[in-house]
């Protein structure tokens, strides 16, 4: 910014130029800012017509003062137990929040899902939640609500803790597979219909039927394999714990 941060003085200068009258372009020209700056700084501080020098330059430097204390780190998602290196697990943890929330998904409820996958028990509480996460339970509410409404995790009660606990189960990554492969399906199904809609002898209706089958068919293959897998791998587990 032009001649650095607004010092007090530039306050009261620009006090002054509200009380006489003047416009945010005059006021900015008067102190060589740029016209947004002064609009900001008058806005964000009570408007033309509440604008008090004193107050708003102690509410910028106490949010300066917010800003260059650092927050503290989010607690690791699990323990030193089985002898981890917790760091190591936290790093993990927010790899795995990144490319959850690279495909798609909003960062907040991607840390909760994440927080959830590499815990032993595979549930905590909200409370656990916003502990370990170190955010709001507004925050935890709203990405545990979301998880469960798509079926990712589940509400279950807490007799002795008188809570309810969210679980995440090892079949998460399969229900969100067969969820993208049924939104595929849907799109097929679409497409298919707008086949025969624009006429599947015509340019765009012939490439909607090979949309449509094309994802018809991949679709089902998905579901499938996925289904294939999952009852291959469990006998595997199964085997192995006995």
């Amino acid at each position: 910014m032009p001649g650095g941060r607004l010092t007090n003085q530039d306050r009261r200068q620009i006090a002054a130029g509200l009380a006489d009258g003047l416009t945010y372009a005059e006021i900015a020209r008067s102190l060589g800012r740029p016209t947004s700056t002064i609009t900001r700084e008058v806005m964000r501080n009570g408007g033309s017509g509440g604008y008090r020098a004193d107050q708003a330059h102690q509410a910028t430097e106490g949010r300066a003062r917010r800003r260059r204390t650092p927050s503290a780190p989010a607690a690791p998602a699990a323990t030193a137990a089985y002898g981890r290196d917790p760091k190591a697990v936290h790093d993990f943890t927010e790899r795995v929040t990144a490319l959850l929330a690279q495909q798609g998904l909003p960062r907040m409820i991607a840390r909760v899902l994440s927080c959830l996958y590499v815990t032993d028990s595979g549930s905590l509480t909200a409370a656990e939640l916003v502990q370990r996460l170190r955010v709001s339970p507004a925050s935890v509410s709203m990405a545990v609500g979301y998880l469960e409404e798509q079926g990712l995790i589940r509400r279950e009660r807490d007799a002795r803790r008188r809570r309810e606990r969210y679980v995440i189960d090892e079949d998460v990554w399969y229900q969100a597979f067969l969820m993208s492969a049924q939104r595929n399906l849907m799109l097929a199904e679409t497409a298919l219909e707008g086949a025969e809609i624009l006429g599947a002898a015509t340019p765009a209706g012939a490439r909607s039927e090979y949309v449509g089958q094309f994802l018809k068919h991949t679709s089902e293959d998905m579901v499938q394999l996925a289904e294939h897998w999952r009852k291959t791998l469990a006998a595997k587990r199964r085997a192995a714990s006995t």
